[in-house]
């Protein structure tokens, strides 16, 4: 897939995420019901025709290309280039009231992330990236800090129910008394604030891949590094973070891995 092609592609992925901010723009001044899905999460009207409006962009945008939405699962498998979509990921902020929710829509080529949108259509935010082109919010081109040492650090953490019961807890400890500030901005938001420079490091236990998909390719293309708690790549089975500046991540990650041995 070549630059060119990346470029038509995140074209749609951005109109994708556009449609959909309309539905949920739509639903969320006139609130909507609940329904509690098998896995004991919450889906609403919202989340099932957002999904709808960026898949009938999505599909003849790639034709070929598989899709995986939250909402709807799995169509084309095995194809070389896979579209990885949550159409409202923080339904439980959106029935809330909480506009910390966001549309995300990344693209995988044979394994790799190659794009991502991330829209906060409440938030009034939308950042973008792909391999190589740069992330950006706007016109602006955004880059992580330059952040070098842990005493300066600001760290923001996500959801972390697995890590309470892991021997690196301690570590996230020590590493919060040795940081300079601690934050929970949670969901999108701490993504988009790493990557333009607000923050340093974000830590999460319990996430999907399609969650953190185009974040990733996001915070990477702003000069950061992102990988798993265990600084392993990302894959369709991720299922925890650590994102940040180059040397914070890595003292990070070296921390954690002290406890695990």
């Amino acid at each position: 897939m070549n630059e060119q092609r990346w470029e038509a592609a995140l074209k749609a992925a951005r109109e994708a995420a556009e449609a959909a901010a309309e539905v949920i723009r739509h639903y969320w001044c006139r609130g909507v019901d609940v329904e509690i899905k098998s896995d004991a999460t919450p889906v609403t009207i919202a989340d099932r025709e957002a999904e709808q409006a960026i898949r009938a962009i999505l599909a003849p945008a790639l034709p070929g290309a598989a899709i995986y939405g939250e909402e709807f699962g799995l169509d084309n498998e095995g194809a070389d280039l896979l579209w990885l979509v949550d159409p409202l990921d923080g339904t439980k902020s959106f029935v809330r009231r909480t506009p910390f929710f966001s549309t995300q829509i990344a693209l995988m080529q044979r394994g790799e992330l190659v794009l991502g949108v991330s829209s906060a259509p409440v938030y009034g935010e939308t950042v973008w990236a792909s391999l190589g082109g740069g992330a950006w919010f706007n016109s602006e081109r955004l880059h992580v800090a330059s952040t070098t040492d842990m005493a300066q650090a600001s760290i923001s953490i996500g959801n972390v129910k697995t890590l309470t019961g892991d021997a690196r807890w301690d570590a996230l400890g020590q590493m919060i008394r040795d940081s300079n500030r601690i934050r929970g901005y949670g969901d999108f938001c701490h993504y988009h604030l790493l990557a333009r420079g607000g923050l340093d490091l974000v830590i999460e236990s319990d996430v999907n891949i399609l969650d953190v998909a185009a974040l990733a390719v996001i915070v990477r293309e702003a000069g950061g590094v992102f990988t798993d708690l265990e600084g392993k790549p990302l894959n369709l089975d991720t299922r925890s973070v650590l994102a940040g500046t180059p040397a914070i991540q890595a003292q990070a990650l070296a921390r954690f891995a002290r406890r695990e041995s």
